[in-house]
């Protein structure tokens, strides 16, 4: 079957992408950066705001990132030019502010959050915020980054893993009825799946387990772009919250990043109490990071015959297939302007 987005190479949604966890560029810092075959140059200015150019200077293309950060703005090692944040020039010291005024290289919009640095790709300026976990919009929360993985696989069909209901069943060995995964669309770019499905009580194992749950099994899941989601899992009691934020490598691959959440609890037993449930949730999103590697070394991905449990997949193809399109070969990312 062929689609316009989903588990292409050439083209992915508009939206967030993931591109450094924070910790990893300090203030004063420059490093190169290839996302999604765009090569930049990443910075974080004095004052601890990131910005992103595109690597290559407009004088005679020496890469960015073999500079140096100057207060907020960028020094080309090679000549010397310097560039602010938006990608203006705003020093040629040759020529002594003759030329610098007419010189620019393209910005590119960043958000961090949640401990990752996440760039904006599509036609316009930004349309919503980096992904966040539904459950917790609006809450005082903590985070802590988790691990950092390769499938070798698309990162579409690494989305579809989590939603698929019968792998469930096949490979984790889970009863049959534990899931049912009921898709809704939020907007354009966000469709959640939540479960309905109950825990058997027909074995003791699962009477117990069921003590736990008024209802279904909580497991919950909002996806943006196709490229990043949220997990929410857990007994009634205490839920768990993790993120997966993925990006296409430039050999087919995906490289993901996992982010961990829990509400924010008071006093020092409050602290103690989340580095637990933190600690939790990591052992959880390792499982999501390592599970199906077996699958995922040498799966094609293509689904000829969908039958009644692929819904939830079906819906997540449909959703992804109507977002606005980016093509990664394009001349000129959102917010850019091209270089004198």
């Amino acid at each position: 079957m062929s689609y316009s987005i989903f588990n292409r190479t050439d083209v992915v949604a508009e939206g967030w992408y993931w591109l450094l966890a924070a910790k990893e560029l300090k203030r004063g810092q420059v490093r190169a950066v290839n996302i999604l075959g765009h090569e930049l140059a990443v910075f974080r200015g004095k004052d601890g705001k990131v910005a992103a150019l595109d690597a290559y200077c407009p004088h005679m293309g020496a890469h960015l990132a073999e500079g140096r950060v100057e207060g907020n703005q960028l020094r080309c090692f090679f000549h010397n030019w310097r560039f602010d944040a938006a990608g203006q020039c705003t020093d040629i010291p040759c020529l002594a502010n003759k030329l610098q005024k007419r010189v620019q290289t393209r910005a590119w919009v960043l958000e961090e959050r949640n401990g990752l640095i996440w760039i904006w790709l599509g036609s316009e300026a930004p349309v919503c915020t980096a992904p966040e976990a539904p459950e917790l919009a609006g809450a005082d929360y903590e985070y802590s980054l988790g691990n950092r993985f390769i499938k070798h696989c698309h990162p579409n069909v690494v989305m579809v893993n989590a939603i698929d209901e019968q792998h469930f069943h096949t490979v984790h060995r889970l009863p049959g009825s534990i899931l049912s995964m009921q898709p809704q669309p939020r907007d354009a770019r966000n469709i959640e799946f939540h479960n309905t499905g109950t825990v058997p009580r027909e074995r003791f194992i699962g009477r117990c387990i069921a003590r736990f749950y008024k209802h279904a099994l909580t497991y919950n899941l909002s996806y943006w772009f196709g490229s990043a989601g949220t997990v929410t899992l857990g007994p009634d009691f205490l839920h768990l919250y993790l993120m997966f934020a993925l990006r296409l490598t430039p050999d087919g691959r995906t490289e993901g990043r996992t982010v961990v959440f829990t509400r924010r609890r008071k006093g020092l037993f409050g602290w103690l109490f989340n580095r637990v449930v933190l600690s939790l949730t990591k052992i959880a999103g390792y499982y999501f990071a390592v599970g199906d590697t077996r699958i995922f070394q040498t799966i094609r991905f293509n689904l000829k015959t969908p039958i009644a449990a692929d819904r939830a997949v079906l819906a997540f193809i449909h959703h992804l297939e109507q977002q606005t399109p980016y093509a990664l070969n394009q001349a000129v990312p959102a917010g850019a302007r091209k270089a004198a």
